[in-house]
């Protein structure tokens, strides 16, 4: 997001802890030369994050920042509901005194949803909730940013909405516990890919898609002010809503490699999860162009060109506008 703000013209800002993998996106591909300011900090030391959002006036928040991976949050259970539901009330509360600022943009989960198993597409109506820690905390954290909204951003200045995407990759994601980084990690030292839950069903999606939609809502939302508040879902399409099997099929066929299915005991995750993004095709022309094949064969050409010493800053922002001018796939 930062690269492709930066490609439009826009003065960014960002705010986050130091990388926590190595090799990072931020460092391969150079964004804080991208940036027009940055600090390293804690979404939770208050001072910290409320002197930085008032230094850089921003007219557009996009609230990125989160404990983001499912198993982490079993074993750092008290991190992750700190850091997702106090962190973004932190956000929102140093927002609310900024008067430049137009939109903020809260990025949850597709986890938000309160899942029953019943094999249907969440639409932005469903039941917030969760069975495991992740889950819930991103459920809390909608009612949270739903909170502000309606006591502090209502006000005709600043317009708040929630956002939730799929399964999201693509190139310069090393965390651990995500397929497709787990693939690329066990594909670059030649060992097998371990998988858990070969039949599980996720909507997946590159990272671009959603982002094209997060810039969208931005601008409909310092246009046009609360017409565009509240949830919106950017999933792709149900032809993209594989199983876990599918997608390792294709990376093996695509790059190489072997997967080994464990049947040990893990801790639970949903089996079937799935977004309606009705909403966001009809209210705001949003549409995914990427089919999840050309979205790996882009994230591992990626991988590739890094491997070989590649410029990948200009091979992120070639796929950025590859993206742009691409037809639906």
């Amino acid at each position: 997001m930062s690269v492709w703000l930066a490609q439009m013209g826009a003065k960014v800002f960002g705010f986050s802890l130091e990388p926590r993998t190595t090799p990072s996106f931020f460092e391969v591909t150079g964004v804080e030369d991208q940036l027009s300011g940055h600090e390293i900090g804690d979404l939770l030391d208050y001072k910290a994050l409320s002197d930085f959002v008032s230094i850089s006036r921003p007219d557009i928040v996009f609230h990125m920042a989160a404990q983001a991976l499912v198993r982490r949050a079993y074993f750092e259970p008290l991190e992750t509901i700190s850091t997702n539901i106090l962190g973004t009330a932190n956000l929102l509360q140093a927002c609310r005194g900024v008067k430049s600022l137009k939109s903020i943009v809260n990025v949850t989960s597709d986890k938000c949803y309160h899942n029953d198993e019943v094999g249907t597409a969440f639409v932005e109506s469903d039941r917030m909730g969760g069975h495991d820690v992740y889950s819930a905390s991103k459920g809390a954290v909608e009612l949270v940013s739903h909170a502000f909204g309606q006591c502090f951003f209502k006000n005709g200045r600043t317009s708040l909405a929630n956002v939730r995407a799929g399964n999201v990759f693509g190139g310069g994601d090393w965390s651990e516990d995500r397929l497709v980084p787990d693939y690329l990690r066990a594909a670059e030292k030649n060992e097998a890919l371990i998988v858990r839950f070969p039949n599980a069903v996720r909507p997946w999606q590159h990272v671009l898609e959603p982002l094209s939609g997060y810039l969208i809502l931005a601008q409909k939302l310092f246009e046009n002010g609360d017409k565009f508040s509240g949830g919106w879902n950017f999933g792709p399409t149900q032809n993209s809503v594989k199983t876990v099997q599918w997608l390792v099929d294709y990376l093996i066929q695509a790059n190489g490699g072997e997967a080994v299915y464990e049947n040990t005991k893990q801790p639970k995750e949903a089996h079937y999860l799935a977004l309606d993004s009705r909403k966001s095709a009809a209210a705001l022309g949003w549409t995914p162009k990427w089919a999840v094949e050309k979205a790996l064969d882009n994230t591992i050409s990626w991988e590739r060109a890094r491997l070989i010493g590649a410029n990948m800053l200009e091979v992120t922002t070639s796929q950025i506008e590859e993206y742009q001018f691409s037809e639906v796939s």
